[in-house]
């Protein structure tokens, strides 16, 4: 099933992604923010669960803000 995650306090405007009934995370694309990291960050987690991906990049934080497109990438899968 296709997710739409809009997040907050990040350069990202949205992520998308596809999630399976087993938590299996795939499809990942981010709208806006840093096109390159993104992406790699979108390749590194094609095919891990939601809960591996929550556990490798919740908290992680960009400069100043208490967030960043990887933790908001985090809450998303859990909560979708």
């Amino acid at each position: 099933m296709t997710h739409t995650y809009m997040t907050k306090g990040v350069c990202a405007r949205s992520i998308t992604f596809d999630k399976s009934e087993d938590g299996i995370i795939s499809n990942i694309s981010f709208d806006g923010g840093c096109n390159g990291n993104l992406k790699a960050v979108a390749k590194l987690c094609e095919g891990m669960t939601a809960e591996y991906i929550n556990e490798k990049l919740a908290g992680n934080i960009c400069g100043f803000k208490s967030t960043s497109c990887a933790d908001q990438l985090a809450k998303a899968v859990m909560e979708k």
